[in-house]
């Protein structure tokens, strides 16, 4: 098309203007939509970052570092080992005390830790929560991930300890990846139910160490699943804990009596707590930023 001057333009398509790109609103979702756990893959660098932060934290300007993880497990089986073990006598189904609390020990400081990290996660992290969009989901899974590391170098003293006593584990040590991951499971599931309530309600922080404290004695950690006896086992084991404990000390000692179909009351249990967990994070997550 001519135009003053001589000159010409051209005609062409038009280009859109930069600012003009379409803007994506990113709601949660609620209830029983979909957890997204490919969000949360594709922010798996950021679930790393916060897991070894968690670790550098936890062991910042002490003098005994990462030997925590090992010395907290051995200490609380060492008065175990006195009180229960000496003083009241308790049974540990054929198998040393010390060696017998220190398996139910390891598995349960891996879930306590986890629990307390995992129950404070979201509010511990309220600045990022509250100004940058991320799956929420990263906190609370982040901060059971960086106990694994404590439960790591804790299995490796119970092996010492294990074959220090003169016990050699059995075959069925190879199900002892399976039980980790029942642990963790069962603590990932109770950490999303009070990660999630903490933000509205604060008494949570102040409500687990009592809770944890309970759990403790709910759980075989310093007694046999076997005092109790008849249908009321299998009500035992709805506590995960139950299943994780017990069937730690038949894969490393071969104790124990009816071992599988307590694990098996523990995994759905804890499948409960973990389907239950999402669904009140969900429901609750669209609030997170608002309130924290």
């Amino acid at each position: 098309m001519a135009v003053a001057g001589g000159t010409r333009e051209r005609s062409g398509p038009a280009v859109p203007h930069p600012l003009s790109a379409r803007v994506a609103e990113l709601v949660p979702s609620s209830g029983w939509a979909p957890l997204r756990l490919d969000q949360v893959w594709a922010f798996r660098d950021l679930l790393g970052y916060l897991a070894l932060r968690d670790i550098k934290v936890r062991y910042k300007q002490t003098v005994l570092g990462a030997a925590w993880a090992i010395l907290q497990p051995l200490l609380l089986t060492a008065v175990f080992t006195v009180v229960f073990g000496r003083l009241a006598d308790v049974p540990s189904d054929g198998v040393p005390y010390l060696a017998f609390a220190l398996a139910g020990m390891v598995m349960w400081t891996f879930f306590s830790a986890g629990l307390t990290a995992g129950s404070l996660s979201l509010v511990n992290n309220a600045a990022m929560v509250s100004k940058v969009w991320f799956p929420r989901l990263c906190v609370p899974i982040a901060a059971v991930l960086a106990t694994l590391v404590d439960l790591a170098a804790a299995l490796g003293a119970l092996a010492v300890v294990v074959l220090g006593l003169g016990l050699v584990p059995g075959p069925g040590v190879v199900v002892l990846p399976g039980l980790v991951l029942l642990a963790a499971a069962a603590c990932l599931g109770t950490s999303l139910w009070l990660s999630a309530v903490n933000v509205l309600y604060r008494d949570v922080r102040h409500m687990t160490p009592f809770l944890v404290q309970l759990w403790l004695f709910a759980t075989p950690v310093v007694y046999p699943s076997s005092l109790i006896e008849g249908v009321w086992r299998y009500v035992f084991a709805l506590n995960p804990m139950v299943g994780v404990v017990e069937g730690t000390r038949w894969a490393l000692f071969g104790s124990g009596t009816q071992v599988g179909p307590l694990v098996l009351v523990s995994s759905t249990s804890a499948l409960a707590v973990l389907l239950g967990g999402a669904y009140v994070f969900r429901r609750l997550e669209r609030t997170f930023a608002d309130v924290i």
